[in-house]
């Protein structure tokens, strides 16, 4: 997609956003007029966006969701030549001050994670996910349920698709590869241990049943 085809397809997202808005008023937690751009990659309802790689934003811990703008802001994600959606997201968010943050933040967190569940993705081998899914639990909870003094983010109600992303990044180099980034170099080191993708998507898809 060039520049110019890039930029049509965000107008058109906008303009729908503002028409489902007005469509479904009472539907909805009222967005802020300054983070309706926010919206047009991660849904109205921040449920994720597959086509364009926005996560899921509804129910994500307000502390996991500041450390990934700061993360973004300090070129730990969003740098690397090879992250094009990383890069996007990092353009986002870059000059936006600490007050600027907190708003996002209280935004995020006022959004409610629908009760339904995400429909499945991937078509991994489940057993064997549960099995890889041993050591992810460590961190990430027995449960998926997240771990602030790990700083591990809740992974149950996640997109699988995304989470499968994200392990390749992880496994490629193109998360956790600053010094710097602590927890994004333990990720790092974790993913090894999903050899191939049919590993990566088992695993995903065991974290669909939690």
């Amino acid at each position: 997609m060039n520049r110019w085809q890039n930029l049509i397809f965000r107008i058109v997202l906008i303009i729908s956003v503002t028409l489902t808005l007005s469509a479904h008023a009472g539907d909805y937690t009222l967005v802020p007029e300054q983070f309706i751009y926010c919206t047009t990659c991660h849904g109205v309802e921040l449920r994720g966006n597959r086509s364009v790689d926005a996560p899921r934003l509804a129910g994500m811990e307000g502390w996991y969701a500041e450390n990934q703008i700061r993360a973004f802001k300090k070129g730990w994600r969003g740098a690397h030549e090879q992250d094009a959606t990383g890069m996007e997201m990092r353009a986002q968010v870059i000059s936006l001050d600490d007050e600027q943050i907190r708003d996002a933040i209280a935004f995020i967190t006022s959004v409610p994670a629908r009760a339904n569940r995400i429909s499945p993705t991937v078509t991994g081998d489940i057993e064997k996910g549960k099995s890889l899914y041993v050591a992810c639990a460590a961190c990430h909870g027995q449960n998926g349920e997240g771990s602030v003094a790990n700083l591990a983010p809740a992974l149950a109600g996640q997109s699988d698709w995304y989470l499968v992303r994200q392990l390749r990044k992880f496994q490629n180099g193109v998360r956790g590869y600053v010094s710097a980034d602590v927890s994004g170099k333990r990720m790092r080191a974790a993913s090894a241990l999903s050899k191939d993708d049919a590993a990566i998507e088992s695993v995903a898809a065991y974290i669909d049943t939690l």
